[in-house]
C-alpha cells in the first residue's frame, strides 16, 4: 500500500498550490486527479484578474506552471477516481480508487472543485457534445462563423460569450434577469461588442434539432411568450455543484453540498482540509482558491507536528 504523509483530492488552482505548500515544508505528498489538472481555469481563454499578469494569462498557461511547480518541489501526481474514504477519523487513513487502489495517508485535503450545473431541459443530455457546451474555450473553434447562444449573467457567461464573438457570426446572452449579477467591467464590454444580441427576463426551456442543435425554444419569465432563436450550439453556464457528493457523509456541508471548514480550512473531521470551490466561501476565484490551498497546507503541517 502507498503511504504519504498528506493526500490531495484535486489537481485544480487549490490542490495544485497546495502541493506546493505542502512540497516546500518536505510533506510526502500526493496529488490525485481524475481527468486532467488544472481544473475550470485550464478551459478558461484569459484570465484578467489573477495579480502579477497586467495583460491577463491564458488559464491553461497558468494551470501548466503551477503544475510543473508542484511536481519542481516534489509533489507526486496521479489519476484515479476516489471511490471511498476509510478510517476517516483516524490518524491514519485510507483512500480507496475505483480500481481498488487503496492509499494510506496521514492528512487529506479535499480540493476536487465544483461542476457545471445543467439546465435539466429537453433536449440537453441528448445534444452534449453535438451543440450543448459548457466550455466555450473548449468548443469555441466548432462554431466558427456560426450563431450561437450563451445562457448565465454572471462573470463566466459574459467572458465566454466575449471569447465566443472571435469565431461565430453572432451570440445570443441569454439571463433569466433583468440585469446581469457579472462583474460591470464585462457588462460595459458586452454592450459594446457588435457581435452579442442581449435577451434578458428570458429562460431556455427546450434545445432541438435533428444530428446537432438546430434551435431552442424561449420563454419570457414575465410575459410568458414563447419565441425560438436558431442557432448551432448552446453554452450553458448556470452556477455549479461541488463534487461532494462521496463526502457528504464523512464531512459537514452545508444545504447545497459544499463543505465548511473554519479560517484554516479544517473540516469537523480532525485530519481533512478542504480547500477551493468545493468549501463554502464568498468568492470563488483562482485566487481564492489558490489562497486556500496555501492555507491549507500550512494546517496540514500544523495539525502533522501535533500528532505525531
Amino acid at each position: 500500500m502507498e503511504k504519504y504523509q498528506v493526500v490531495i483530492i484535486g489537481g485544480g488552482p487549490a490542490g495544485l498550490s497546495a502541493g506546493i505548500y505542502t512540497s516546500r515544508a518536505f510533506l510526502s505528498t500526493l496529488i490525485l486527479e481524475s481527468t486532467g489538472t488544472g481544473g475550470q481555469a485550464a478551459t478558461t481563454d484569459i484570465i484578467e484578474n489573477y495579480p502579477g499578469y497586467p495583460d491577463g494569462i491564458k488559464g491553461p498557461d497558468l494551470m501548466s506552471n503551477m503544475e510543473k511547480q508542484a511536481k519542481h518541489f516534489g509533489s507526486k501526481i496521479e489519476f484515479g477516481q476516489v471511490a471511498e474514504i476509510k478510517n476517516a477519523g483516524a490518524k491514519e487513513k485510507i483512500i480507496v480508487l475505483e480500481d481498488g487502489t487503496n492509499i494510506q495517508c496521514d492528512a487529506i485535503i479535499i480540493a476536487a472543485g465544483a461542476k457545471p450545473n445543467e439546465l435539466e431541459v429537453p433536449g440537453e443530455k441528448k445534444y452534449r457534445g453535438r451543440g450543448v457546451s459548457y466550455c466555450a474555450t473548449c468548443d469555441g473553434a466548432f462554431f466558427k462563423n456560426k450563431d450561437v447562444a450563451v445562457v448565465g449573467g454572471g462573470n463566466a457567461a459574459l467572458e465566454e460569450a466575449i471569447f465566443l464573438t472571435k469565431f461565430t457570426n453572432k451570440v445570443y446572452l441569454i439571463h433569466r434577469r433583468d440585469e446581469f449579477r457579472g462583474g460591470k467591467i464585462l457588462q460595459e464590454r458586452i454592450l459594446k461588442q457588435p457581435k452579442i444580441t442581449i435577451v434578458l427576463n428570458s429562460i431556455v426551456k427546450e434545445i432541438a434539432g435533428n444530428n446537432q442543435v438546430e434551435k431552442i425554444k424561449i420563454e419570457n419569465v414575465q410575459t410568458k411568450g414563447i419565441s425560438f432563436i436558431d442557432c448551432s450550439g448552446i453554452f450553458i453556464y448556470a452556477g455549479h455543484k461541488p463534487n461532494t457528493d462521496l463526502l457528504k457523509k464523512i464531512v459537514q456541508t452545508d444545504e447545497k453540498g459544499y463543505i465548511i471548514t473554519d479560517d484554516e480550512m479544517k473540516t469537523d473531521i480532525p485530519g481533512i482540509f478542504a480547500a477551493g470551490d468545493i468549501r463554502k466561501k464568498f468568492l470563488r476565484q483562482v485566487v481564492t482558491a489558490v489562497g486556500d490551498g496555501a492555507t491549507a497546507a500550512m494546517a496540514v503541517e500544523k495539525y502533522l507536528s501535533e500528532i505525531s
